[in-house]
Parts: C-alpha cells; structure tokens; sequence
C-alpha cells in the first residue's frame, strides 16, 4: 500500500511538492483553507527569474536607510506601529544583508536559481500550460547614467560568475523595444534568460489540474488542527471531508507557516514582506512588449492575461494588518507619467504577503525532532520561481534519494537553538 502524505499549502510550492510526490507512486492529499493558488501565490510579478541568484538584501548604506526612514518611497513602506514587532527579524535580516556575508548566501542560493526554469519546464509541459509563458526576459529601465552603469556592472559580475545572460539597450534601443514608453530614459537592460507568466493564478491551477491527473486529490481544510494521528504515529488534519491522515505531511503554508510550526516548537523568526497589485487598460493602443521594471521608482509593470498589472515593491507590517495601499497609489501616480494606463480593472487592490527568512534562503527539510514532518517555506520573492524545484528536492529527500542538488544550506537545522 503507497504512503499517503498530507500537503497543507496549495500555494506554487505546495502544489509542485504535491506533484512530485505524487509522480513517486505516493497517496497524496493537498490541503489549503482556500482554493489553489488564491494567496501569495495569485499576484506576484509572474516571473520566473533564473537571473535572480543575489536575493533581495537589506539597505546597508545610511543614506539609503534615512531615506526609507522618511516612509515616503514606492519600492518600501513600513507601519511604524509594528516596527518593535520587526526589530528581532529586521535586525537580524540587516546583519546578514552585510556584503560578505550576503555574497556567501547568494553562492549558496544559487543552485536553486540555477534550476528554476529547467523544473518549471518540466511541469509546464506535463501540465500543457506553455500558452502561459513568455520566454523572451524582462527589462530595467532606467532614469540616472549613475543607476544604469550600476546595475550593468552587476549584471556583467552575474554573467561572469553565474553565467546569467544580458542585454545593454541605449536610448534607441529602448524606445525600439517599447515605443509606448515615455521619459527621459537613459537606457535599459534586458535580462535574457528568465521566462514570464501571463497568469499565475493560472498556472498554478494547471499544475493542480495536472496533480489531479495523477490521482491526488485536494481537499480545503484546517492546517492549524494538525496533530500527530490517533496511535501516536502519523499526522492528520480536519477537513471540509472529515478527518485526514497521512503518514507524512509537508509544511508549505508560505506566510502562515510560523502558526503551524510554533505550534511543534520551532522558532523560525519569519518574516514577511507584503505587497499590492492592481491591473489596468491600456489607453488607445498603447501596447506593453516587456515586463518592466522602473529601476530608480522600484515599480513593475507586467502585460499579463488580466491587463497591465502593476506591482509594488515591499511592506513592512504585522501580516494580518488590514490594506494600507499607499505604495501602489504612489506607483500608479509615476507609471501614468511613463505610460498610458487607462481605467483600473480590479475591483480592489490585491495584497499578498511573502515568507521571509532573515538569512534570505528558503527552509527545505526534514522538521529537526518530529518524524515524517517536512518544510517547504520561506521563499520570499521568488515562490514561483522556485516552486518545482523545492518540490522536487523534498520529495527526493523524502523517498531517501540524493538530491539532484545539494541541499544543505537550506535545512531546518541551521535555526536550531
């Protein structure tokens, strides 16, 4: 009889752990209080980003950090009420943003990275959704000569080092790429490689459709009624289908995570990063070629199924604080003066909050003093990215496989006391 494993998070991550655990022959049940794909994983930027081997640090400079202090910008916010909450994972996030030690965490990070489309690939396939992807990159724009020279001579490190692939525009070249482009921009950079999604929910949802084809089944339910099964062994959750056990179970609540694991004891100081999405008409015929970032303005804008989304950069608050969407008020205002946007198209603005740890590396590993419990969270900007290819490595890990990559320096084990 195949082991039956419980999942809890059908977010990317959840359901491509699901996948392939279910594509070893195991009974698997996916478990989520909502649909699939309907919290952080419904509205990111829709990248697969295969260029991003340096996770996203911690100002170090003070300038930069006075600036952010006056709460005024598009690419960062903050609630001041919930800074002393913040303190113990912003300090500790800041102290390994440092250069040194936050070169020796992108060397360690880059693997996954390295991997990101390839895995994806694969469940793209298998799930038929290629008419979701792009696979011609995204693109930096900039205003300053002193912001363009720097992010090439970054880009040229990562090329040479991680072997990441380029492209310089100048102003010509630019304004060729996206004619509908305003402002004085002094140039851009394209970054080749990674592939873009044009639905996230989406895909998501054709990664489910394909979990389902190979018999899991999901199911909503309670993943903080987790506890250890009726003989002591195993674990089982509530659902909207009565109890479910399973002999394993794999954490993959993104965000929500920490409720779960505190409950067994662990102390994963995590963090999140919330951010907002909006989606708009173009005006006339206004058409968007690339996924655009406003380098110095820390805005994107993303030509997806549903419009022209429109994403911020970060919000530092306690997760479940109500909306406060001051950032992408402030981004609407500059993108209207680089592009003609139209009417909102959402009823609403979308908020979702990203799993951070303040190492900047996920948590992909066997739970240190519980047998047959899993970790999959904390992947902060790069959930989709990164989906696959944690999925893949848990289930190696689980089934007593080497892992394809070396999984080490994203283990559980490195928070222990």
């Amino acid at each position: 009889m195949s082991k039956v494993t419980l999942v809890l998070g059908a977010g990317i991550i959840g359901v491509s752990t699901a996948i392939h655990l279910a594509r070893r022959g195991r009974s698997v049940v996916l478990v989520d209080r909502r649909g699939a794909g309907e919290e952080t994983s419904f509205g990111n930027a829709g990248l697969i980003q295969r260029e991003g081997v340096v996770p996203y640090g911690f100002p170090q400079e003070l300038g930069m950090l006075i600036r952010y202090g006056f709460n005024n910008r598009i690419d960062a916010h903050y609630h001041a009420s919930a800074i002393l909450k913040l303190v113990p994972f912003l300090s500790r996030y800041w102290w390994h943003s440092n250069k040194s030690r936050h070169q020796v965490i992108a060397r360690a990070y880059a693997p996954l990275i390295e991997n990101s489309v390839s895995e994806h690939q694969d469940l793209i396939q298998a799930a038929h959704a290629d008419h979701l992807i792009r696979k011609d990159g995204w693109m930096e724009i900039f205003r300053t000569t002193g912001k363009r020279d720097t992010e090439l001579a970054e880009a040229e490190r990562l090329a040479r080092e991680y072997g990441v692939s380029y492209r310089a525009l100048n102003r010509d070249e630019l304004a060729k790429e996206e004619p509908h482009i305003r402002g004085d921009f002094v140039g851009g950079l394209k970054w080749n490689d990674p592939w873009s999604v044009t639905d996230p929910h989406g895909l998501t949802q054709a990664y489910l459709t394909y979990f389902q084809s190979l018999g899991g089944r999901f199911v909503k339910g309670d993943a903080l009624s987790l506890e250890t099964g009726a003989s002591g062994k195993g674990w089982r959750v509530k659902t909207d289908d009565g109890m479910v056990e399973g002999d394993d179970v794999v954490l993959a609540l993104g965000p929500w995570s920490e409720d779960v694991t505190r409950k067994f004891g662990y102390r994963f100081l995590l963090g999140v990063k919330r951010g907002y999405h909006m989606h708009y008409a173009p005006a006339g015929n206004a058409v968007l070629n690339n996924w655009t970032m406003d380098a110095e303005r820390g805005y994107f804008l993303a030509p997806m199924e549903k419009g022209i989304r429109l994403t911020t950069g970060a919000e530092f608050a306690n997760r479940d604080a109500p909306k406060s969407p001051v950032q992408l008020a402030r981004a609407e205002k500059v993108a209207r003066e680089i592009f003609p946007l139209a009417e909102r198209l959402d009823a609403e603005p979308w908020m979702g909050a990203r799993p951070c740890t303040p190492d900047m590396m996920p948590v992909i590993g066997k739970a240190p003093r519980h047998e047959g419990m899993w970790f999959a969270f904390g992947h902060a900007h790069h959930g989709l990215t990164l989906g696959p290819v944690t999925g893949r490595l848990i289930a190696e890990m689980m089934d007593g496989e080497k892992t394809f990559i070396d999984a080490k320096a994203w283990s559980p084990e490195r928070f222990r006391p």
